[in-house]
């Protein structure tokens, strides 16, 4: 076991339900609030939080026993004070939910490393899994971090469901859950060990459920559990001891796991319900529009202060009677029809000072009759006093966005504090402005289908220095977006060919980065954007060119990787690398010269085995001053035993940034041989092949071909034989005339 101090909690009904009663799911999670002193001797108060899912009844009052573990017994327990957020207003009992907190003293002790709290009870929602009894489960590593910066305590991810999921059987595709970690750490989820679900996958990294064939009508309960590992590994203390929590490398499957800060529980259910003849959203399935906040957005909120959130909902062939919402016990909650299918929903919390440093997450869904919409989970982070948020100027064009925010709205303020989403793209300034310019996939800029637009968002935050201990500057948050209505040449333009990329830095100003296709190894005309996606041949040759432009005037550029995937994701698990520490690894690749912004290559055209029929390329490019030895750019080639660990960046580069060009869509051959054969090249892993159809459905085109051949061809010489007696008899009757004169 590690030295570090595990708080292991089983949390379970006390209560014996009746058969109306019963649990359909919930989480629970704890905070310290305060500062924990790394003392062995430590006693403090630990503040449990719950939410339970439910129909009738959720106001369940349990008995919190620690049953283990240094807790001085009952003097050191309160609550639990247990509350009802949600309820429907039908009075047909659809749904309930309710939130409970309570407190516990724990003390540090050599000899007790873990602290248990437990009761046991029943049951489940009558569900298609059979289960009936239910235990939720958590773990929180309550030990410090002290590397890097001062002590401080980690924060379990933050997570909730509505009280109800329902879903028609044939419109289940993706369910994604809220997984949100404070700390930036990684999350992970996973089922249960022994636990599988027929036709469902869990995407651990997304931490979203897909549906991989039609799931039984009924109810279904689920068990996840969220996992937070460090992205790098950190050193902890705690009992007088230090000891390390591993970062996750999860580069090969034989790579065990390592203990992770925190096991926080999630459980719920979905009721698959019968299908529907459209599941197409709007239509009978209500669907978000703006200004409905996109699914794991990030709000901010101060203690006594009102805050609101505004969703809104349009469906054509259903009516919109409520909506289900999991968040705090003191939210209000409001609903206006405004006719024509659209219903808004209106939000209103005043945060007290029980829930200043809290992380809360805030669900919600449209319901209907037939259907529900899918689910948004927000998380609002309450802090002590209102963040700054400037008045600021915003362009959108067609690939990019550029804001500027007045100084004289942060007075104070020093730009060098100030990051955008992606804390490896900074900002200008100028004596009036602070300033930044993005494309449409970079710098942390996520994209929203709002249902009538589309919605790119990014946002400045402040941040302080990893060891700082105080502050004394105030909180900035400054949130802003571009909206591009539906049309072809917006939604197809970023969904299709995105080739250009801004980025900006404070030692390089503003640069950027286009990856574009060319038709040949000339490298002068480029593949028309229209032409998306690149349809090719496997073996074909596909040239590609990166080009840079910077503000500065000698710059060199270094492509340092490039790999491929069969999605637009640079995170997939699956991958090919053709380039990678600057190196060429793909046998295929042929590097072209060109000056020190441009990078010409060709590369043979691939597949991936299996159903993949599309193939995306991501390079990391960086920039550095010319001349500079030190430079990345002057490294060239490392193998992994030279790699530079790259803590922090030279004045003399930019940070690594990733661009991506495709898909390039592989068709088959229009006429293959019969002799043709599978490519015998497969490398082990994700390398591709060369791949070929089965004969069978040539077989048959060329069968269907022949038979309209001869037939065309009999009515040919038909036609032939009966021209050739007209004429003939004509020529007689001719004859026959002239004879008669």
């Amino acid at each position: 076991m590690d030295l570090g101090m595990l708080l292991l909690l089983v949390l379970s009904s006390a209560v014996c339900h009746s058969a109306e009663s019963t649990y359909y799911g919930g989480t629970v999670r704890c905070t310290v609030p305060g500062y924990m002193p790394p003392d062995s001797k430590w006693t403090g108060e630990v503040q449990f939080h719950y939410r339970e899912n439910g129909r009738d009844r959720c106001e369940q009052q349990f008995s919190w026993e620690c049953t283990s573990g240094y807790c001085n017994g009952s003097a050191n327990r309160q609550g639990p004070v247990v509350q009802t957020t949600d309820k429907d207003q039908s009075g047909q009992n659809l749904w309930c939910q309710s939130e409970g907190h309570f407190t516990r003293n724990f003390t540090r002790d050599q000899k007790t490393q873990s602290y248990t709290l437990s009761d046991s009870g029943c049951c489940w929602g009558s569900n298609v899994n059979g289960k009936t009894n239910w235990t939720i489960h958590t773990e929180v590593d309550l030990g410090l971090r002290v590397s890097p910066g001062p002590p401080t305590q980690n924060t379990p991810p933050v997570t909730a469901t509505v009280p109800t999921l329902r879903v028609p059987q044939n419109c289940f595709s993706t369910l994604p859950l809220l997984a949100y970690d404070p700390d930036g750490d990684d999350v992970r989820c996973h089922f249960p060990v022994n636990v599988a679900h027929p036709n469902i996958t869990l995407d651990r990294v997304q931490c979203t459920l897909h549906a991989t064939g039609l799931l039984a009508v009924g109810l279904h309960v689920f068990e996840v559990l969220l996992q937070d590992h460090p992205t790098v590994d950190v050193n902890m203390t705690g009992y007088k001891s230090n000891y390390t929590r591993k970062a996750l490398n999860e580069s090969y499957a034989s790579n065990p796991t390592p203990t992770p800060f925190s096991r926080v529980p999630l459980q719920f259910a979905v009721e698959i319900q019968p299908a529907l003849s459209n599941c197409l959203p709007g239509y009978i399935r209500p669907q978000f529009f703006t200004p409905t906040p996109s699914h794991g957005d990030v709000h901010h909120a101060a203690v006594g202060h009102l805050y609101q959130l505004e969703a809104r909902v349009k469906t054509a062939h259903a009516k919109t009677f409520d909506f289900q919402v999991s968040g705090p016990s003191n939210m209000t909650k409001k609903i206006r029809d405004e006719g024509f299918g659209v219903t808004r929903l209106f939000l209103g919390w005043i945060p007290q000072e029980r829930h200043l440093r809290q992380n809360i997450p805030i669900c919600f869904t449209a319901e209907t009759k037939e259907s529900q919409s899918e689910m948004r989970c927000v998380v609002v982070v309450v802090a002590k006093a209102l963040a700054l948020t400037g008045e600021a100027n915003v362009s959108c064009t067609e690939n990019r966005i550029s804001i500027a925010v007045s100084k004289a709205y942060l007075p104070g303020v020093d730009m060098k504090w100030l990051r955008l989403a992606d804390s490896s793209c900074s900002l200008t300034s100028n004596q009036t402005h602070i300033m930044g310019t993005m494309s449409l996939k970079t710098c942390g800029t996520k994209m929203e289908d709002a249902g009538d637009f589309m919605v790119f968002k990014n946002e400045i935050n402040s941040f302080d220095a990893v060891n700082a201990t105080i502050t004394r500057r105030n909180r900035i948050n400054i949130g802003f977006s571009c909206r591009y209505p539906k049309t072809v040449s917006i939604s197809n333009y970023y969904q299709i060919h995105s080739s250009n990329y801004m980025f900006t830095e404070s030692n390089f100003g503003s640069f950027g980065y286009t990856f574009e296709v060319f038709k040949d190894s000339k490298f002068t005309q480029k593949v028309d954007p229209s032409a998306y996606p690149v349809k090719v041949k496997l073996m074909d040759r596909l040239y590609m060119g990166i080009q840079a432009q910077a503000d500065l005037p000698k710059v060199q550029l270094l492509v340092e990787s490039c790999k491929a995937t069969p999605d637009d994701s640079a995170s997939s698990s699956l991958f090919y690398d053709l380039i990678e520490d600057g190196c060429l690894k793909d046998e295929t690749v042929k590097v072209y010269p060109g000056n020190r912004t441009q990078f010409y290559f060709e590369v043979q055209a691939f597949k991936f085995t299996g159903s993949y029929d599309q193939v995306f390329l991501t390079c990391t490019v960086i920039l550095c001053e010319v001349g500079n030895p030190n430079s990345r750019c002057d490294q060239g080639c490392l193998n992994k035993a030279s790699r530079r660990r790259r803590r922090d960046l030279p004045n003399g580069e930019t940070d690594r940034h990733y661009i991506t060009q495709g898909p390039f869509r592989v068709v088959r051959e229009t006429q293959p041989s019969a002799d043709q054969k599978t490519g015998a090249g497969e490398k082990t892993g994700a390398a591709p092949v060369v791949d070929v159809e089965a004969t069978y459905f040539l077989r048959s085109d060329m069968g269907t071909i022949v038979f309209a051949g001869l037939f065309i061809m009999t009515l040919i010489l038909l036609t032939v034989v009966v021209v050739y007696f007209l004429k003939k008899s004509r020529a007689e009757e001719h004859e026959a005339l002239i004879a008669y004169d």
